[in-house]
């Protein structure tokens, strides 16, 4: 959909005459609905004044084709500026324009393509504006059939037209060096360049017939996007399906043909618990599918899945066309009915109700999301519910499907990969931390080296021993606060315990799960969730304790700066009972998300002695007979080597 569309003429006299915003804001209440903010209003009229005076000179053509406002399908961007034309060899192309008021930045090292501006009434922190409109490019490029069949270029750049550029400038950083000699940034004084840069792809009007041709477009995706995918997954071990994975995946895939064929709306939920290979099937899916011309996309509310899987793809790439596969679960807030062909939702327990930085966008995520797709996959365990906002449950699904007119199959994962392979650890853990009742009262039969350790210093001694065979990490519940000023500081110790320090996992950098200095941190569930490690060492803080025969929960003893129980002090003393009920499944359900991501080993102290002594008690038996199998196994290896 694009708000505004004509010609450099058209454009240059509605600015001429003071009329450009106004004929934008009437556009987009007619076309939306949605009224425009005075700060938008104003925005409009300076950023298009000053293109005004970019496409003032003879040389680019007046019947150049203009668009402002264009929303790429399928998704929530939006593409402020367009000009398009033939260039000298009568080759088609357009000229793409992000424009931006911003007159500071400054450079995140360590997080890729990340600045931090003042903007949204803060400081935040974002991407950089050249890998902003190089992405939006590259979802043109990628799913525009008709860009693609007949090679219209698309040249991105950014206008910074307040920004005043000075010398080794934060925009400039070398770190974004592949970034902006995709998308050059322009800035204040920096008129001449623009022109020059549009003028190599606007040498010959087209009365806006390039801007047309990609406006009605059909959705497929590009050869060189299906060819990416394919090659990244191809012999990466770690997205092997294999057993009933392999038999939910051939469904899913089935269920996503159908809609493209009978054009029904189908929304699927897999349960599934820690380590049944969720994630797995969803990467598949994201790959099968998208060679087989479906525009589909991989989500989920929370981005560190999201940030490793894109990592594991990628290996050492740093832009890469299957960027725009991965969404956040806010984005489908304005995207219209069956729009995009499979949304494959991971940790669909996590999705909230609104969307947006100040949870004010959107109706409920659930319904955006299966309003959006023909066909909507949704990977579950009600279990992993760690937020007062996490409203994830198949109940809720169901709802949003049947009102929807959707059709809803349902199917569950129940092998165990993590861990072990072993359902009887998980079995045993929610029976010790009463989240429901099991038979496995001990871990006796359980092969999976689980220890309570008697200090926070012997769980750092026994992870960073394992790291150096495999991927180990600690963890921790959020009961020490994350101090922001100290964020990238990994010698200031936000967790301190008598002797043993250690800080929150870094705000810049790679991802937690898969730094190389993330040995040095501890990461919380919003770093580890939906993620696996070989080996886990978790930290049991004081909002759980062991006390006159049950487990206790305490929220009071949760950290100032975790939002995860964000409203539930208002809630407490509005209603106790169902304050302390969603705080106990919040804090429950936290620590045994944590103590599921090793799939070898799980390392634990607990700040409540008592809690210690609890699951000491509780695992006797079980130490005895790992300690046997450990014997046992040594002795036969001994003898394989005599023989």
């Amino acid at each position: 959909m694009i708000v505004y569309s004509g010609n450099k003429s058209s454009f240059m006299h509605s600015v001429e005459n003071d009329t450009i915003a106004i004929e934008i804001e009437e556009m987009i209440l007619g076309l939306m609905g949605r009224k425009t903010s005075k700060s938008e209003f104003r925005s409009w009229e300076n950023s298009l004044s000053y293109m005004y005076k970019v496409l003032n000179v003879d040389d680019i053509p007046s019947d150049a084709g203009v668009a402002i406002e264009y929303n790429i399908p399928q998704t929530s961007k939006r593409v402020d500026f367009l000009i398009s034309g033939y260039d000298e060899k009568d080759d088609p192309g357009v000229t793409i324009i992000e424009l931006k008021q911003w007159d500071e930045l400054k450079s995140i090292k360590g997080l890729d393509a990340l600045v931090e501006t003042y903007v949204g009434g803060g400081l935040r922190t974002v991407v950089h504006p050249s890998y902003q409109v190089w992405s939006y490019a590259q979802l043109i490029r990628d799913y525009n059939a008709t860009v693609q069949d007949e090679d219209i270029a698309i040249n991105p750049c950014v206008c910074m037209h307040n920004y005043i550029r000075r010398e080794n400038d934060p925009v400039d950083d070398e770190i974004y060096n592949a970034y902006y000699k995709e998308a050059p940034v322009f800035t204040k004084g920096q008129i001449s360049f623009l022109r020059d840069y549009i003028k190599k792809t606007i040498k010959k009007g087209d009365n806006k017939e390039n801007i047309y041709k990609i406006e009605n477009g059909k959705i497929r995706p590009s050869k060189s996007l299906q060819n990416s995918i394919s090659s990244m997954l191809k012999g990466n071990k770690e997205f092997v399906m294999i057993d009933e994975q392999k038999v939910v995946y051939e469904k899913i895939l089935n269920y996503a043909e159908m809609c493209q064929k009978d054009l029904k709306k189908r929304t699927i939920i897999i349960k599934g618990g820690p380590g049944t290979g969720k994630s797995v099937i969803a990467v598949n899916l994201l790959a099968e599918l998208t060679m087989k011309d479906q525009m589909v996309q991989y989500v989920s509310k929370n981005s560190a899945p999201r940030d490793v899987y894109k990592r594991k793809l990628k290996g050492d790439f740093k832009m890469s066309n299957i960027d725009n596969l991965f969404r956040g679960s806010g984005t489908f807030t304005e995207a219209k009915n069956n729009s995009i062909h499979t949304l494959l939702v991971d940790e669909a327990h996590r999705l909230n109700e609104k969307s947006g930085m100040f949870h004010n966008k959107g109706e409920n995520q659930i319904k955006e999301i299966i309003k959006s797709a023909y066909c909507s996959v949704f990977f579950i365990d009600e279990s992993q519910r760690v937020t007062m906002d996490d409203i994830g449950s198949v109940g809720e699904i169901k709802k949003w499907a049947d009102e929807l007119e959707s059709e809803v199959y349902e199917m569950e994962l129940v092998s165990q990969f993590r861990c072990n392979g072993s359902d009887g650890y998980i079995s045993w853990l929610d029976n010790i931390l009463e989240i429901r009742d099991t038979a496995n009262y001990n871990l006796d039969g359980v092969d999976f080296d689980f220890r309570i350790c008697n200090s926070p210093n012997e769980v750092r001694d026994i992870v960073e021993d394992k790291n150096k065979i495999g991927i180990a990490r600690i963890l921790a519940g959020y009961c020490w606060d994350w101090n922001k000023k100290e964020a990238n500081n990994t010698n200031y110790h936000d967790i301190q315990i008598g002797d043993f320090g250690m800080s929150w996992n870094l705000g810049s950098g790679e991802p937690f799960a898969v730094s190389d200095t993330s040995i040095n941190e501890v990461g919380c569930i919003h770093t580890s969730q939906g993620l696996e490690f070989d080996y886990v060492g978790v930290i049991i803080g004081k909002d759980i304790r062991f006390e006159n025969g049950a487990i206790v929960t305490d929220f009071t003893k949760r950290a100032r700066t975790d939002h995860s129980l964000k409203g539930i002090k208002k809630l407490y003393r509005e209603n106790p009972e169902e304050a302390k009920h969603r705080a106990d499944e919040i804090i429950k359900n936290t620590y045994r998300t944590l103590l599921t991501r090793g799939m070898k080993g799980c390392y634990v102290y607990c700040e409540d002695k008592k809690l210690a002594e609890h699951f000491k008690n509780r695992m006797q038996a079980y130490a005895e007979g790992f300690r046997k199998m450990q014997k046992e196994n040594y002795n036969e290896s001994a003898n394989d080597k005599k023989d």
